[in-house]
């Protein structure tokens, strides 16, 4: 995508040579034109469009009319959404949840409860993470069950007890060095009630096709996924993989 933007406006590649990449200044400046580049082959306008129908979605999820200035296409997909999760009744919007085992967070969309069939066609009544994907499911379909997998064991952290702007580096290196009492960390943490760790919903709505299909998420597979992935994590620190010959052998790499 960089490359396509980048031969819409050759003036971007001009300005590259004339910046010194190796210092702070020159990085920053190629940042800056990469994004341009980016926005100039039109990936920011469909992030943004996915970022309109996440927006939109809440609004009808939470039984809100749309903002003004909603267009035909997005009352046509919103329609499309409402008819594909009207079995669904939303709990949450919007959770921030932390998976110590794995060391990482994210907020998933939203926490439903369905009653029904099941992906095995049995009864089914529970709690649900359900994701909301406005661009192509065709080839990402284990990353989503692992993203869900992982929103699926973890626990609601309430992130807004300890603030900190993380674009003021003094501040966030002041920050991670704050001692905070056992009882108060702990009390940032609440459990997921019941959620399912066997299965999820994946909700696709392509932007402007009005239409909008479910699919269930092997949670199972993904959470193994997810715990290799941390394993793999974990390998590219090893070091000692390699030594030289000779007969006081060194370890390198």
């Amino acid at each position: 995508m960089t490359l396509v933007g980048a031969s819409r406006e050759p003036a971007l590649v001009a300005r590259v040579k004339e910046l010194d990449p190796g210092s702070r200044e020159g990085k920053a400046a190629l940042d800056e034109l990469t994004e341009r580049a980016v926005s100039l082959a039109g990936a920011n306008r469909k992030r943004e469009h996915g970022t309109h129908l996440h927006t939109l979605s809440e609004a009808v999820d939470r039984g809100e009319p749309l903002p003004l200035g909603a267009s035909d296409r997005d009352l046509a997909d919103m329609a499309a959404y409402k008819m594909a999760t009207v079995g669904f009744d939303t709990v949450a919007i919007e959770q921030f949840v932390v998976v110590d085992e794995l060391g990482v967070g994210g907020t998933f969309d939203r926490l439903l409860h369905y009653s029904g069939p099941g992906p095995d066609g049995r009864p089914f009544e529970g709690l649900l993470i359900g994701d909301l994907k406005t661009g192509s499911v065709q080839y990402g379909g284990l990353k989503m069950a692992s993203q869900l997998a992982v929103y699926a064991h973890g626990e609601r952290y309430d992130h807004t007890r300890f603030p900190v702007d993380g674009r003021d580096k003094k501040a966030l290196a002041a920050w991670r060095k704050t001692v905070v009492p056992a009882e108060e960390a702990a009390a940032a943490y609440t459990e997921a009630p019941g959620v399912s760790q066997d299965w999820g919903v994946i909700i696709h709505l392509p932007a402007g096709e009005a239409r909008c299909t479910l699919y269930w998420a092997d949670l199972r597979v993904g959470w193994e996924a997810a715990l290799l992935a941390r394993d793999i994590r974990r390998m590219r620190s090893t070091r000692g993989a390699l030594a030289e010959f000779g007969s006081s052998a060194r370890r390198i790499v």
